[in-house]
């Protein structure tokens, strides 16, 4: 079977549907009309599926005969981003934009759909096509797993990023880490506020945030291993209502980033020594609330290695390109902590077209020539890896 000859017949589609989800973007865990409308599609093409966590799907393509299972994850959320981009799908909705490329995503993985649905009697085995909501607040892999138990009944799970730091045409595959665990923290310090001249009667929880701020880059500097990755950022420190008021309490926010499983799992516990003893030392108390929002994201050397033959089976060895891991977030991390599986970044920049604005970015966009690429893929994946003997 060649999956590019039959992907042919679905490239208009595939843009049409991009860009009806770009034009129709909705917030995490809100994606009710994209949820709906992938429903019909799926419908009309004869794919059954479940709903999970108020709009996730998942959708089962059968084989003819029995075999191991894959699964294929697209995110379908969008970001509170006013889009300035002048374009004919431009956001029909205020203040909402699919400004990292999820609208492309969701048609991806539709495209990808009609492929394996139309070859089905090909196929040993069973491909889960993993409709998810609110990948941008990292909840919806983690509820979706949870509610469905999906992780029971998979033997790998693949997914792309379609990705404004890659060239159009050229895909990542690389195994190891990829993206990084996501840590949200806030800090309350709680001290005695008094007057500015007469500061041996406070408890200052402005020294005290600022302390806190200055030792958490210890665990970077003296903590970690420099051949490791942690980056600890407090990004925002309230504090105080008057200029000769000695603050009695303050507020610190950040996020920490990690790559490996090892400095991941330590972030707790050093968190809790530094912020606590730190506030003790100016007889402060404080409270810490962490979020572990995503584990780091890290590809599987077999998977990555079948990905790459599959890549290359498409499109040859001039497809394959490096690109570094990124300290973003991803919450399809929740599988490969639990399944051998990996995420690939599909080129979407083009520099002559001046498509070339940051994820995120009120004027991004995508070459949309990167959705067949990455509807192939899928597909071709799905077949490889339920032929493979891994």
């Amino acid at each position: 079977m060649n999956v590019k000859n039959i992907t042919k017949k679905y490239k208009d589609y595939i843009i049409e549907k991009r860009r009806y989800f770009h034009m129709n973007p909705e917030p995490s865990f809100n994606e009710y009309n994209t949820s709906k409308v992938i429903q019909e599609e799926l419908k009309n093409i004869g794919i059954p599926f479940e709903v999970f966590a108020k709009t996730g799907i998942i959708a089962t393509i059968k084989g003819q005969n029995p075999g191991k299972t894959v699964l294929l994850r697209a995110d379908m959320d969008a970001l509170e981003v006013c889009e300035k981009n002048n374009v004919s799908y431009k956001s029909q909705k205020e203040g909402l934009m699919h400004a990292c490329g999820h609208d492309g995503h969701i048609a991806m993985l539709l495209g990808a759909a009609h492929v394996l649905n139309e070859i089905k009697n090909d196929i040993s085995g069973e491909i889960k096509l993993f409709f998810q909501p609110a990948e941008e607040i990292a909840k919806g892999a983690k509820a979706m797993i949870e509610e469905s138990k999906i992780i029971d009944s998979i033997d790998a799970a693949f997914a792309i990023h379609l990705w404004q730091g890659v060239p159009v045409g050229k895909i990542s595959l690389e195994s190891g880490a990829r993206m990084a665990a996501a840590d949200l923290f806030s800090i309350k310090v709680k001290g005695k506020s008094g007057h500015g001249s007469m500061p041996h009667e406070t408890i200052d929880a402005v020294v005290v945030a600022s302390a806190i701020v200055m030792n958490l880059q210890h665990l970077v500097s003296r903590n970690t291993n420099p051949l490791d990755t942690l980056v600890v950022t407090v990004g925002k420190l309230t504090a105080g209502t008057r200029h000769n008021i000695i603050a009695g309490e303050a507020l610190l926010e950040g996020t920490i980033r990690s790559f490996s499983d090892e400095v991941w799992k330590k972030v707790p516990e050093q968190i809790e020594r530094v912020v606590k003893n730190t506030a003790a030392a100016y007889d402060a108390k404080v409270e810490i609330n962490l979020v572990r929002a995503t584990p780091p994201l890290v590809n599987n050397q077999d998977i990555s290695d079948i990905l790459k033959a599959s890549a290359i089976k498409l499109y040859g060895e001039e497809v394959v390109t490096k690109y570094e891991k990124t300290p973003g977030g991803e919450d399809f991390a929740y599988f490969t902590q639990a399944v051998p599986g990996a995420l690939a970044f599909v080129g979407i920049r083009n520099d002559e077209k001046g498509i070339n604005s940051p994820h995120h970015n009120e004027t991004f966009d995508m070459d949309e020539d990167a959705l067949e690429i990455g509807a192939n893929l899928y597909a071709q994946f799905a077949i490889d890896f339920l032929n493979s003997k891994k």
